[in-house]
C-alpha cells in the first residue's frame, strides 16, 4: 500500500472503507495526467472551499518545492525558473464570477457547473464532484455532462454516497451522516491524494 495512504489509515482508522476508491481515484488522475489531460473540480458552500483548497495543492508545490530543471529551466531563465514550481492542471469551476453571474441571469443556476464542463471539458479529462450528501443538483448535472463528453467521473461525498455514487466512475463515499463529520474526512482524504500524486510527479523527477 502507498505510505501516504497507511499513514492516513494510522490517523483515521475509520477510513478505511474508503481505501481501494482512494487507490481507483488515484489511477484515474495519475493516468489523465500523464496523458496531458486536465481536473475539474466543483461543489457549494463548504465542497466549494474544498474544491478551491485541492485545487491550490496541486497547482503548486505542496510539500515538495517541485523546482523547475532541465529544458524548461534553460528556456525560462534562472531567475524566472527559481520563482516558480511545478503544478498538474487543475481547474475549480467554483470561480468564473463573470460566467456564473451572467449564467445564473440568463439561464438557469444549476446547470453552471454542467455548462462549464461542456465548454472546457475534452474526452479523458477528470472530473470530481464534491458534495456531502451526493445529491447536489449543479454537481450531478456536471456529472452528467462528463460523463456524455467522456471525462471521467469521481465523487466525493458521504452518508450513502447519494445520487452521484449511482452516476459517477467512482465513489470516495465517508464515512458520517453528518456534513461537518463528512467535510472534515473529505480533506484528509484529498491531501492524501495530493500528496500520491506529488510524489508520483515531483518526487525525483526533473520539470521538462
Amino acid at each position: 500500500m502507498n505510505p501516504h495512504l497507511d499513514q492516513l489509515l494510522s490517523r483515521i482508522p475509520s477510513l478505511a472503507v474508503c481505501i481501494p476508491a482512494i487507490e481507483n481515484a488515484f489511477s484515474t488522475l495519475s493516468n489523465a495526467f500523464r496523458s496531458g489531460k486536465k481536473l475539474f473540480l466543483c461543489g457549494n458552500g463548504g465542497s466549494a472551499a474544498d474544491a478551491e483548497h485541492w485545487a491550490g495543492e496541486l497547482l503548486k508545490g505542496f510539500l515538495s518545492p517541485r523546482r523547475i530543471t532541465g529544458e524548461l529551466r534553460t528556456k525560462l531563465g534562472d531567475t524566472l525558473a527559481d520563482k516558480l514550481q511545478g503544478g498538474l492542471p487543475v481547474v475549480p469551476l467554483t470561480g468564473f464570477l463573470a460566467f456564473q453571474s451572467a449564467f445564473a441571469n440568463d439561464c438557469d443556476s444549476q446547470f453552471a457547473y454542467a455548462q462549464l464542463v461542456l465548454a472546457l471539458g475534452q474526452p479523458g479529462d477528470v472530473l470530481i464532484g464534491i458534495s456531502t450528501s451526493g445529491n447536489s443538483p449543479n454537481v450531478c448535472h456536471a456529472i452528467e455532462a462528463a460523463n456524455a463528453l467522456g471525462l471521467r467521473t469521481i465523487a466525493l461525498s458521504g452518508n450513502t454516497g447519494g445520487r452521484m455514487a449511482q452516476i459517477a466512475d467512482n465513489s470516495i463515499i465517508a464515512p458520517s451522516k453528518t456534513v461537518y463529520l463528512i467535510q472534515e474526512l473529505h480533506l484528509p482524504i484529498y491531501h492524501c491524494l495530493s500528496l500520491m500524486l506529488e510524489d508520483e510527479f515531483f518526487g525525483t523527477a526533473p520539470i521538462q
